[in-house]
């Protein structure tokens, strides 16, 4: 057996992120933005919200109801245009437009998606943690589209804690796209560091880190193999 070349190991993790980036992404937002989300909910009072809640959930089944209907979609936007405009610094606003969002997601319209969270990423709302991942959920819109160098600068505006392993690992991956493999293992490292201090589920990024030539030792995991090739000569 021989291994894959450095070059083939590379090729083969920006497929990999090409498949299933934005989808781990995804999954690690969603998390967090209920975290964050809730803990807004109860800096607030409950009754002051529910007239705009009432209508986030009204957005919500009419967004179930949207898929493959046109005329549906076009009347969706609207209500969630006239919804953010009424109330733009308002955790139903940047719920909505995160709903917008995954739907132009689910459609790789990415240059929609990014539309939709520019919308609310400026917003004033009091959640810095909310904000900082409308900020990722932006950068991955960008990246999806292969503008690197606009994912990287929404990135670098990402520094709180809490998202510091999901930012770092996303650069790196966003270096591996431009083949800035230096600038990735650094990345890749600053993120695996952080996920090992937070003992936090960090298999995916092991791989990664071997994929730009970074052996890296997990007390917690045994290192995973890579692919390699079977020379059949």
């Amino acid at each position: 057996m021989s291994a894959m070349t450095d070059e083939e190991q590379l090729d083969g993790l920006k497929s990999f992120l090409k498949k299933y980036g934005s989808a781990m992404v995804s999954g690690i937002l969603i998390a967090l933005i209920a975290f964050f989300g809730w803990q807004y909910w109860q800096k607030n009072n409950l009754a002051d919200h529910q007239n705009q809640t009432a209508k986030v959930q009204q957005l919500f089944d009419q967004a179930a109801a949207a898929h493959g209907d046109a005329k549906a979609a076009t009347a969706l936007t609207a209500a969630a245009d006239k919804l953010v405009k009424e109330n733009p610094d308002s955790i139903q606003a940047i719920q909505t437009q995160f709903m917008m969002a995954k739907l132009a997601y689910d459609q790789a319209d990415y240059a929609k998606a990014e539309r939709e969270l520019k919308k609310v990423e400026n917003s004033k709302i009091d959640d810095k943690g909310l904000l900082q991942a409308v900020k990722i959920r932006l950068a991955d819109a960008q990246f999806a589209q292969n503008k690197y160098d606009e994912a990287l600068k929404t990135l670098s505006t990402v520094t709180e804690p809490t998202f510091k392993s999901t930012m770092e690992e996303m650069k790196g991956d966003v270096y591996v796209a431009k083949n800035d493999i230096e600038n990735a293992k650094k990345s890749y490292q600053a993120a695996w560091d952080a996920l090992l201090e937070r003992k936090q589920e960090r298999q995916i990024l092991q791989i990664k880190l071997e994929s730009v030539g970074v052996l890296v030792d997990d007390p917690d995991f045994e290192r995973p193999i890579l692919e390699t090739q079977v020379d059949e000569s």
